[in-house]
């Protein structure tokens, strides 16, 4: 049965609703930013820009590096934002947009995370680059999923529920070991919290009161089976759950930026953060032309 005009809205132009792109406007590699003035710092190293498209948050480069076709697209912060783009990029290559049928063939994407981050480990050193093994979103985007999670991602879950005395349960997914070997073998491997908010959620405290005063304590003790968290953002656990239902590979690379239990912060961040765009294309393209 075609899927109704209210659930997949596109505008006149036939392009998906929010990210207002076509089938044709993207690669089958796609490196996303949080922040809209991200887009044209990875894509300023293009040989050449073929498409630029913006609306609202989203912001959509596509051009060639050394031969190989990618994408770069801003997301905006949060699990909430992260939705709307996953949806939509998996309409892109797996519905057919004019009769509005799901595709026979299965289209996978590769998509890479390329972000900011905090450390919530002594441990990890700001100016250092971590790839998310597992992700946990505190977040409640997986209550309207059914995500089917393993046993051992069910276990960390319910322990940091239990921990933190949530009236829900945080869900747990692992990236792509895939895209984890080929563009962060030699990044600090860490299991990274997403958190539904920059302030109180990631304990912080300006004007008001946290109701846990010993959050950061607990995000930094909690250890099970001998995982640990090691650092916190907005976005990965949201890309991680979408990206196993969808079928497709993602990976979340962190620039550590701030170290939360030595209250440092990286004061060279933008170079961390050009060392990790530059390393990631260096590598999209070695692989391409494996």
């Amino acid at each position: 049965m075609p899927i109704a005009e209210s659930e997949l809205i596109l505008n006149p132009d036939g392009s998906v609703y929010h990210l207002n792109l076509l089938p044709e406007h993207i690669s089958d590699t796609i490196l996303t930013v949080g922040d809209p003035e991200r887009v044209p710092r990875i894509s300023k190293y293009f040989d050449s820009i073929e498409v630029q498209i913006a609306k609202r948050e989203f912001v959509t480069h596509t051009g060639y590096y050394k031969g190989k076709r990618l994408t770069v697209l801003s997301t905006g912060m949060g699990t909430d934002n992260v939705e709307i783009v996953m949806n939509e990029l998996d309409a892109l290559v797996n519905i057919d947009l004019v009769t509005r049928e799901i595709n026979e063939e299965h289209i996978p994407l590769n998509i890479i995370r390329l972000g900011t981050s905090g450390a919530l480990q002594e441990s990890i050193p700001i100016g250092s680059l971590l790839v998310s093994e597992y992700a946990v979103g505190l977040d409640t985007l997986m209550q309207f999923y059914p995500l089917v999670q393993t046993g051992y991602e069910n276990t960390i879950s319910s322990a940091l529920q239990e921990n933190l005395q949530l009236s829900f349960q945080p869900y747990c997914v692992r990236g792509s070991d895939i895209l984890r070997e080929q563009l962060a073998h030699d990044y600090v491997a860490g299991n990274t919290l997403t958190c539904p908010g920059f302030y109180a959620p990631q304990g912080r405290v300006l004007r008001l009161d946290l109701k846990d005063s010993e959050l950061i304590n607990n995000f930094n003790r909690f250890n099970v089976e001998d995982f640990w968290l090691t650092n916190f953002e907005m976005e990965t656990a949201g890309y991680y759950a979408l990206g196993r239902m969808l079928g497709h590979e993602v990976v979340s690379l962190n620039a550590i930026i701030v170290n939360r239990i030595t209250k440092q912060f990286d004061y060279n961040a933008d170079q961390t953060i050009e060392t990790m765009i530059v390393q990631t294309l260096d590598r999209i393209a070695a692989i391409a032309k494996a």
